[in-house]
């Protein structure tokens, strides 16, 4: 006769049914290129947050007897100096902590207003999401770089003003994401359960339809990161960032473009740094895309 098995055994058997955000992180952490890119991208962000403390100079000091010093290993100046006698080493991990804060911030106001956008146009449909798909439209036509000169022209350079004029325009991709996942979203059974039961729309958007938003949020967000960046760079790079003695990536190659010639380790330095964070956050973003594909579980 067969031999029955104890269901209490067999399910003891069974390995447990794990989390998708359990899967996503194994998965992610099989990417050996977004694994190292993390470990890089820490690195540099631990380096920007406590090199200037343990340094012996502030990013303002200036020596008129150690100007234009090149990089030395035997000196306390190892990235050099700049014209005005600066610590470039310095300089450059303050210019860190701006760039990848103003990148984080205006990251996290674009893709609150993306998500808000695009989920309650999705969500209302007909007229309403005409007329805000529309406001994205015109706002796509308009010149960014133009925009951002008149409001830098206008209310002058400061940190949040950069935060504010880069997140003004780097949420419609968002919102257009956003808008085309929650068109689907609102067709489900728990959505239509909650109509039933007489829930509020507001709460629908932002408890049910939202919630379930928040793979593709995450992997647009990763991809933001670096364009946002960027940006800041570009801005800064045309003066219109933040102002001196206040320096960040973008200000930096600016200046070293200016003396490459006498100078080059002047750009060598915050260029490869940009560089590098970009191609790290790039490669993360990648691995949490494909974490978070539902094609791959």
């Amino acid at each position: 006769m067969p031999t029955l098995i104890p269901k209490s055994v067999t399910e003891a058997a069974e390995p447990a049914q794990r989390s998708p955000w359990l899967d996503a992180r194994i998965r992610f952490m099989r990417n050996r290129a977004a694994v190292v890119s993390l470990l890089i991208l820490s690195c540099i962000v631990l380096a920007c947050v406590l090199g200037p403390l343990l340094l012996p100079y502030s990013y303002e000091d200036t020596d008129w007897n150690q100007m234009g010093i090149a990089p030395t290993l035997t000196g306390w100046h190892l990235f050099g100096t700049d014209e005005l006698g600066r610590d470039l080493l310095v300089r450059t991990l303050v210019g860190g902590r701006i760039s990848l804060t103003v990148g984080l911030l205006a990251t996290l106001v674009s893709v609150s207003l993306g998500v808000a956008w695009g989920a309650v146009a999705g969500f209302m449909g007909g007229r309403v999401d005409a007329l805000m798909m529309r406001i994205v439209d015109i706002l796509y036509a308009i010149p960014y770089l133009l925009i951002a000169i008149m409001m830098v022209t206008i209310l002058g350079r400061d940190f949040y003003l950069v935060v504010l004029t880069i997140s003004a325009f780097s949420w419609m991709d968002m919102a257009r994401v956003v808008r085309g996942q929650t068109l689907s979203i609102r067709s489900k059974e728990y959505v239509e359960a909650a109509r039933a039961i007489g829930v509020p729309t507001w709460r629908i958007i932002f408890s049910h339809v939202v919630p379930n938003l928040l793979g593709i949020v995450v992997i647009y967000t990763s991809i933001t990161v670096p364009g946002v960046i960027l940006t800041e760079s570009v801005l800064s790079f045309l003066g219109l960032g933040v102002q001196e003695p206040m320096t960040s990536w973008g200000v930096l190659i600016h200046d070293g473009a200016n003396v490459m010639a006498s100078s080059p380790w002047m750009i060598w330095f915050p260029g490869a740094a940009l560089t590098i964070t970009l191609y790290c956050a790039n490669f993360i973003g990648d691995g949490m895309r494909d974490a978070l594909d539902p094609k791959e579980r």
